[in-house]
């Protein structure tokens, strides 16, 4: 019975990282103007299974700051990346949360004068990664107006992390 439990426990362990959820709100300057304001997440038409639209929607306490939609997402958690792109503005990373995979997009947006838009292309991450501590962006000290991206993919039947210096602005 011992062991059933163990290894339950074990193959269930992926699907808990799985729906990670919010840890609450993030602070930073999300429009360059000095002032600190938080961001915060609402969920909409998501069930605990996934099913609906499973929408979130990123809200920001300074009412002028404009709301972002992520889909498909079931919460996720929140990462205030700093001023990555040099415009004065903390950028927004979430790690959208879903209930059966640990691969999963982490997307990193930049405020522009339309509305929020991702400033790189959604990186591919797996469990693995998070678990060894391999952040998927962050500024490359070495090469200005340059971040760094760390990513997992499949490759020779397992997954590989990877890092490259990219251009942003």
């Amino acid at each position: 019975m011992k062991t059933l439990i163990i290894a339950a426990l074990i193959c269930c362990s992926p699907f808990v990282i799985a729906q990670e959820k919010n840890e609450g709100n993030i602070s930073g300057d999300f429009d360059g103007n000095g002032t600190k304001e938080y961001a915060y997440t609402k969920v909409s038409d998501c069930t605990d299974e996934c099913d609906g639209k499973c929408e979130t929607t990123v809200y920001f306490s300074d009412k002028t700051i404009k709301p972002f939609t992520v889909s498909p997402a079931y919460d996720g958690k929140l990462y205030n990346l700093g001023d990555l792109n040099g415009d004065g503005k903390d950028e927004i990373g979430i790690y959208p949360g879903w209930c059966t995979s640990c691969w999963r997009g982490f997307l990193a947006y930049t405020s522009g004068k339309t509305g929020w838009k991702l400033l790189v292309p959604s990186i591919s991450t797996h469990c693995n990664q998070w678990e060894e501590d391999q952040f998927p962006i962050k500024k490359d000290p070495k090469i200005k107006g340059n971040v760094i991206i760390t990513s997992s993919e499949w490759k020779d039947d397992d997954i590989k992390i990877t890092s490259k210096s990219v251009k942003v602005n």
